[in-house]
């Protein structure tokens, strides 16, 4: 299945019925006054989130939402049947706008919520309504209402506590692999993600959290360059980002000579600075207030210097000053911890990253850890 996140529809309430036009014909009264009766109500168009869907699919064919008209009255005061009212079932975490104005409508961020989009028209009253002492014979009656109509865009938002961002194949699906039982496309090529991967990481006694692996982004994300932009917005609801840094960044650093001591520790983590800053910018020109969520900084691929060690904790060592000299950018001081190193493949790193995640989770919820 196709992963979709936007979609256009239209939708239309149905339309009152009529009110009757009708007088008593009985033998035994003479004069019979009138007894149409009134037109039924049109039905209403309504939305109801539900977590038994990920995807905006359903809406890809089926663009258009009619709900049933209400009926005409009928003699003898008999009231037409209501029209009937339809539910659209979408994904938890969709927002709807109007399409015209991009007015936010309504925000579905729970199971089961329900919102009416379009009211249906008022049945129109039949001419029951309009005898009186001077005019007791009223040949006319009430059309119904007309329904509401309405143009509507939505927009799917991954609900999530955490979301995993950085250049593509950086190694964002293996981890969302290893800590969730989220089974993402993972190949031994370069290639990146096409859509958000959505994982439920458990930490113990119950405690967990749910994290989403974003597609890679580039530089010139913001402007719709590669496949991340699309995503971009499934990243505002989260309330921590998980910054990956692609360790093998580092190899033609660890591997040529030094021109003189430290240089290519120095080179190497301005070279992982670089990466950082880019993709932080792509966040700030997207929405600004990606920029200010909290954030761990970690180094991926920890397992490809395993027989120099000390070449990435000195890495580690001047890509933390780096960070610190221009914290003020970040928004946010350094975590004791950052930058943290991991290792997809071995699993080095991971257990200490999940219960981090968690500890910063639980603290933005105001969770008991």
């Amino acid at each position: 299945m196709r992963f979709i996140d936007e979609a256009k529809i239209k939708i239309a309430a149905g339309h009152g019925g009529p009110g009757c036009v009708s007088f008593r014909r009985e033998k035994s009264i003479p004069r019979g006054g009138p007894d149409g009766g009134d037109g039924g109500k049109g039905g209403h168009v309504s939305f109801v989130a539900t977590n038994q869907l990920g995807t905006l699919q359903d809406l890809r064919f089926r663009r258009e939402y009619q709900a049933e008209n209400g009926r005409h009255g009928s003699g003898k005061n008999k009231a037409g049947r209501d029209g009937e009212s339809i539910e659209v079932k979408i994904p938890v975490g969709t927002l709807i706008k109007d399409l015209e104005t991009d007015e936010i409508l309504f925000d579905f961020t729970e199971d089961g919520q329900r919102w009416v989009a379009a009211r249906g028209g008022r049945g129109g009253k039949g001419n029951t309504h309009f005898a009186t002492a001077t005019f007791q014979a009223p040949k006319f009656a009430q059309p119904g209402e007309d329904g509401e109509k309405r143009e509507l865009k939505l927009e799917l938002k991954l609900l999530a506590d955490a979301s995993l961002i950085g250049y593509p194949n950086a190694g964002k699906s293996t981890l969302i692999s290893r800590i969730s039982a989220a089974h993402p496309k993972i190949a031994d090529y370069p290639f990146t993600t096409l859509v958000p991967n959505l994982g439920v990481v458990n930490v113990t006694d119950g405690k967990s959290f749910v994290v989403a692996d974003i597609p890679g982004l580039i530089e010139g994300a913001h402007k719709g360059l590669g496949l991340g932009h699309k995503f971009l917005k499934h990243i505002e609801r989260t309330s921590i980002t998980v910054h990956l840094l692609d360790g093998a960044h580092l190899l033609d650093f660890s591997t040529r000579p030094d021109e003189h001591e430290g240089a290519n520790v120095k080179e190497g983590a301005k070279e992982l600075y670089r990466l950082y800053c880019a993709i932080r910018k792509e966040l700030e020109l997207f929405n600004a207030d990606l920029s200010e969520k909290d954030e761990v900084i970690v180094i991926n691929k920890g397992d490809l210097f395993q027989g120099q060690p000390e070449f990435l904790e000195q890495v580690k060592v001047e890509l933390r000053a780096l960070l610190k000299k221009n914290s003020k950018k970040m928004g946010r001081p350094l975590l004791a911890q950052e930058p943290l190193s991991i290792s997809c493949a071995s699993g080095e790193g991971i257990h200490e990253l999940i219960h981090l995640l968690w500890e910063r989770i639980a603290e933005g919820k105001g969770i008991m850890k």
